[in-house]
Order: C-alpha cells, then sequence, then structure tokens
C-alpha cells in the first residue's frame, strides 16, 4: 500500500486532484490494479510485481505496445507511466466482461479478428516474442531459483520442436503480436452495439500471427467450427482449400504451444510471484490439456500442412 500511496501522490500532478480512495479491481494473476479518479476522470493503476522481466516482460516494450494498440483503436489509452514505481495508469474503459461464449458468436469474432489484424499489420513493437523460447526460459530461471520443473516438460518440449519445425515461412515471419488473448482481457465498451477493447499489453512483442490466433482459441473454447470462422474472418477468405488447411493447422498447433506457454509460466511463478494464487494447479491443468489436445489424431495431420 506504501507503494500505491506513492503513486497516487506522484500521478495527480499530472492527473488532477485525486478523488475518492482506490478500488481494488478483482482479476490478474501477476500485477495489483487499482481502479481511481483523478480529475474527474477515472483511470487504472497497475502496480507491477517485482521480478515480472524473468516473465519476459518489458515494462518500456508494453507502454510502446499500448500506446500503438491504441491508435489502432484496440487498447484503451495511456494516460502515465511511472517507471520508478513500475506502474502504467491506463483510462478507465467503461464497458463490461467478455465471456468466452460471446467471443465465440460469429460477429463478435469478426470484430475481434479485424481488431487483431490491425494491430499485426501495424507499427514493429520493440520487444520480441516466441512460445518456443518462452517455455525454454521459464525452464532455466525455475531452475536456477531452485525450482522443480514438472517430468510434463519433456515430453511436451519434443513436440514444440516439432511445431517449431514446421510453422516456417513467410506467414510466420514475426508481426507485432498480443500474445495474451485471455478472456479477461477483452471488455465490451458502450452499448447498445459495443466495441471490444483489448486490455493488458504486457507480453506484447513481434511474434508468430498464428500464436495470437491459437492462443485466443484454446483460451476461449473455440470448436473446430469457430476456429473456421476465425480464420476467414482474419484471413478473409473461404474456410476450404489448401490454404484454409495450412491455416487451421498452424493455429491449431499454436493451440498448443499457448497450453505449453501457460504451463512454464505457472511453473516459474510458483518461484517468483507473491501473489496469493495456486500457480502450480494452474500449470498442471495447462499441461493437462495440452496432453488431451496433443492426442487429438489429427495432430501428424497438422504438422504436414501446416509446413510449408
Amino acid at each position: 500500500m506504501d507503494d500505491l500511496d506513492e503513486v497516487i501522490a506522484r500521478a495527480q500532478a499530472d492527473l488532477g486532484p485525486p478523488e475518492g480512495e482506490p478500488v481494488a479491481m478483482e482479476g490478474g494473476i501477476t500485477n495489483r490494479n487499482f481502479r481511481m479518479r483523478f480529475g474527474a476522470t477515472d483511470y487504472v493503476l497497475r502496480l507491477c510485481s517485482k521480478d515480472t522481466e524473468v516473465l519476459g516482460i518489458d515494462r518500456v516494450a508494453e507502454l510502446a505496445a499500448t500506446r500503438a494498440a491504441h491508435a489502432a483503436g484496440v487498447a484503451p489509452a495511456v494516460a502515465l507511466f511511472l517507471p520508478e514505481h513500475a506502474c502504467l495508469i491506463t483510462r478507465f474503459v467503461e464497458g463490461r466482461n467478455v465471456d468466452a461464449s460471446e467471443l465465440r458468436v460469429p460477429a463478435v469474432m469478426a470484430q475481434v479478428a479485424a481488431s487483431i489484424r490491425a494491430v499485426h499489420e501495424g507499427p514493429r513493437f520493440p520487444a520480441a516474442f516466441s512460445a518456443f523460447r518462452s517455455v525454454e526460459s521459464c525452464r532455466d530461471e525455475t531452475l536456477r531459483r531452485g525450482g522443480t520443473v514438472p517430468p510434463e516438460y519433456d515430453v511436451a518440449a519434443a513436440l514444440a520442436d516439432r511445431i517449431e519445425a514446421a510453422l516456417t515461412g513467410p506467414e510466420h515471419e514475426p508481426v507485432p503480436c498480443h500474445n495474451d488473448l485471455l478472456t479477461a482481457n477483452f471488455i465490451a465498451a458502450g452499448a447498445p452495439d459495443p466495441r471490444i477493447v483489448i486490455v493488458d499489453w504486457e507480453y506484447a512483442g513481434m511474434g508468430d500471427r498464428f500464436f495470437d490466433l491459437g492462443n485466443l482459441s484454446t483460451n476461449n473454447a473455440f470448436s473446430d467450427a469457430d476456429d473456421a470462422v476465425l480464420l476467414s474472418a482474419y484471413f478473409g477468405e473461404p474456410a476450404a482449400g489448401p490454404a484454409f488447411e495450412a491455416h487451421f493447422a498452424a493455429l491449431r498447433l499454436m493451440r498448443l504451444m499457448s497450453d505449453f506457454r501457460e504451463a512454464m509460466w505457472g511453473v516459474v511463478q510458483t518461484v517468483v510471484s507473491e501473489l496469493d494464487f495456486d500457480y502450480a494447479a494452474y500449470a498442471a491443468a495447462h499441461f493437462a490439456r495440452l496432453r488431451a489436445a496433443a492426442s487429438d489424431p489429427r495432430l501428424e495431420r497438422w504438422l504436414r500442412d501446416a509446413a510449408p
């Protein structure tokens, strides 16, 4: 709370006098988030946990990515960045949380696909992101800090090597990506026709567009049919033919990498985070989902179809 008091005292010089008390916001398993009113305007203050750089987070890069995404009409506006407090302050988005079932509605999915594509086609982000390197980094950091890497890692890493070998070619060249498209990061703003706003750009970086698509898909329980709608909306192509099959395969393979990344993120958090959250259970749940998805009999076909 001392950090929060210091942030409020520092922010009022730029944002105006504080009104009322900060209100803790629910959700978030990396940082502490508060809603606070300054000068008749509501903001979100995010106080970052310590050692988040070991999770692949670069706060200056996040700032640039959030500003770029806002310029594309996708993210909230940045109000203030206080690097000495590792605090990013954004304008509060009036709206409501979107649940996974709503994201699977074709009209909403089309809007999300257009937003993601706008980011992918926008200016470069300063950071780089690779799910393949991320899981290795999490493994190394866990071991360095005296933690234990689950035995599932070796099997998953062998599969990741095969996936990385398949996903090559121009369509996998790095583009600006969000890389953390959890359900909680979508807000429906405005009424009666809300627009979808995407928040939390701390993992944003230059990565594979299919990781964003696969990450969105698996985190929101998309079916094969949902993935077809998503790909058609994103690429503007029919859900049939060799190009579609290659895109579908790449998305499905990146769903596997998304769960591998989430599992190892949970593993390293067990030795990094001070928040009251069961990261070991989180990791185990994602390893279990990865095992189930990797048992799909179409896996070998996806590896063939995705290869150039």
